[in-house]
């Protein structure tokens, strides 16, 4: 297949062009700069000029190719505009592949589900209290992806934990708790820090994306899931090991603005994803990684 995919250059984006090439299918890739143009190329993909704000290139990429994956986002201050640039790039998408048979892939999380592992059977929160929230907007923008297969896209959204993870890379939300522990000198979990976070590692993420790819029917959901739920005081305790630093309890606002989410229990399961699609995780786990050090700056 001949397949666009947004973020290519990106943390996931650019082990998703070389897992894609080696399993013989041709990658257009969405280039931002210069930088990110030559990365691409040098992966050995096509590149296409533009950003998710640019809706021809969008619509060019998308009639060029066979199916669509969308891994970018724009991490900006502004999350509020970043969330609604996504969710005018995937309708984009939606438009220009309605009818058409091609696949269009998303990548979003995984989610947060009261005393329990999450499943791929749990709704995202596209509803309720959080429906303005971007947490609820990015939902949203995952269940029109799905609806898309009522409309010929084989459509599916792969919900990606918090950390996505490898060493000497980013570490997801882990990659706030370094840069928290650096800043502050402590190294901090909230509460009792028994609450738990899934985590994949990036090779492992890619593969599932191929699989996907390769095999899903319309109106797909999958886990990325590797580790179900790594305990925050587990996390921060490795990071204070390799860092030298205290480890201890905090309150929430200690992470800034979005410190009430570290303070929820959210682990995840993949057990259908598994079953359905013979994805086996074979990578370090988010500890492994973290206890290993190499901390990028």
């Amino acid at each position: 297949m001949k397949v666009f995919v947004t973020g290519a250059s990106g943390g996931i984006g650019s082990l998703l062009v070389p897992e894609l090439t080696a399993a013989g299918h041709e990658v257009l890739g969405l280039a931002r700069s210069d930088a990110a143009a030559k990365k691409i190329a040098d992966a050995g993909a096509s590149v296409l000029r533009g950003d998710l704000t640019d809706a021809e290139a969008l619509r060019v990429g998308a009639a060029e190719a066979d199916a669509v994956i969308h891994v970018a986002f724009n991490h900006s201050p502004d999350l509020v505009k970043s969330v609604a640039d996504e969710a005018q790039a995937v309708e984009t998408f939606g438009t220009a592949l309605e009818r058409t048979g091609k696949a269009l892939l998303i990548a979003s999380g995984t989610p947060i589900v009261p005393g329990r592992l999450s499943t791929e059977n749990d709704p995202s929160v596209a509803a309720g209290p959080l429906a303005d929230s971007p947490l609820g907007r990015r939902a949203q923008t995952a269940q029109y992806t799905l609806d898309l297969a009522n409309k010929d896209v084989r459509s599916a959204v792969v919900r990606l934990p918090r950390s996505v993870h490898s060493r000497g890379h980013r570490y997801g939300f882990a990659s706030a708790l370094i840069a928290a522990a650096r800043s502050t000198g402590v190294s901090a979990y909230v509460g009792d820090g028994g609450q738990r976070w899934p985590a994949v590692h990036h090779l492992d993420a890619v593969r599932l994306f191929r699989l996907v790819l390769e095999q899903a029917e319309p109106g797909t959901v999958v886990h990325a899931v590797a580790d179900e739920g790594d305990p925050m005081r587990d996390l921060a305790e490795a990071i204070g090991g390799q860092l030298g630093l205290p480890t201890r309890s905090v309150p929430a606002e200690h992470f800034g603005p979005a410190g009430a989410v570290y303070a929820l229990d959210q682990p995840a399961s993949s057990e259908l994803t598994r079953k359905k699609f013979g994805w086996q995780p074979s990578h370090p786990s988010l500890l492994d990684d973290l206890e290993a050090g190499n901390y990028p700056e």
